[in-house]
């Protein structure tokens, strides 16, 4: 109970308030200058991923706890190792910043709404937890705190910066634990059903990441655009997931789904770079 209801929510508000702190106010304007990268990339992690989710789950039909715990990780907004992956990648990082600011405080409003479409549909519980409560929670753990630190990045940028460089390593550190436990705790009904998750899961992400890519190319954007679609699309906020289904909604079976697709999401990252970087090499030799 306690590491539910204490450790998770504090453990996640670090998470959110180390990532505020890479973050300034004009990382929301780049939305103004440029539109068309910018709209792309929030319809495809905030539009297309649910719906390709939800379309999964009726494809393959999966028991209704599951089904929910999808829907969740859907609707949670890119994750810490976004921005990071994207760098690496030799994607356009500040097009993924901007994409992860965005969401990170836009999920104080989707994901009540997608938790609470998830939750009539797929159980039929239609007030389980009422939105203004998820609202608030989420508020809490996960947009505040980002506030807290964009606020702290706007005052005092040198501050900001050298809280950051203690705080991005820990942060990373306290999601690897927050799944590593929540990991422990599922080990037995997650292997038990990684027949009827997995596949979900896995399906999930090389699609979006996939998708995402193709209709960035398909607009014509430039390359590292289409890289940072491609990794904010499929690298979501496990932690936010977990936070959700274990201590909002009291499901450990819901925060299931999170815990798979957290270990999915960076063997799939890897997988991307490596192609990239194979794809670059091909063309510098040619």
């Amino acid at each position: 109970m306690i590491v539910t209801k204490v450790l998770l929510p504090l453990g996640l508000a670090f998470i959110m308030f180390a990532m505020g702190l890479t973050l300034k106010v004009g990382d929301f304007t780049k939305l103004l200058r440029q539109p068309l990268p910018v709209a792309l990339g929030l319809a495809v992690q905030m539009l297309l991923l649910p719906a390709l989710a939800f379309v999964l789950l009726m494809l393959f039909p999966m028991r209704p706890e599951y089904a929910v715990g999808v829907m969740i990780l859907a609707a949670c907004p890119g994750g810490i190792t976004s921005n990071m992956i994207t760098h690496i990648a030799r994607g356009d990082t500040a097009l993924s910043i901007t994409l992860t600011a965005i969401t990170s405080l836009a999920g104080m409003l989707t994901i009540p709404i997608i938790v609470g479409f998830a939750l009539a549909w797929f159980t039929g519980q239609h007030a389980v937890v009422p939105a203004p409560k998820m609202a608030i929670g989420v508020f809490l753990v996960s947009t505040l705190p980002v506030i807290i630190g964009m606020a702290i990045h706007h005052a005092a940028p040198k501050v900001a910066a050298a809280i950051e460089r203690v705080a991005r390593p820990v942060s990373i550190a306290i999601f690897a634990l927050i799944v590593i436990a929540a990991f422990a705790n599922q080990w037995r009904p997650m292997m038990e059903n990684i027949g009827e998750i997995g596949p979900v899961v896995v399906a999930l992400n090389v699609l979006i990441m996939a998708l995402g890519f193709a209709l960035a190319a398909k607009a014509r954007l430039p390359h590292p655009q289409r890289v940072a679609i491609a990794i904010e699309g499929g690298l979501q906020n496990g932690a936010l997931g977990i936070f959700v289904a274990a201590t909002l909604l009291s499901s450990p079976a819901m925060m299931t789904p999170s815990i798979t697709y957290a270990l999915v999401m960076n063997v799939t990252a890897a997988v991307f770079i490596a192609w990239l970087l194979a794809r670059r090499q091909v063309r510098a030799t040619a």
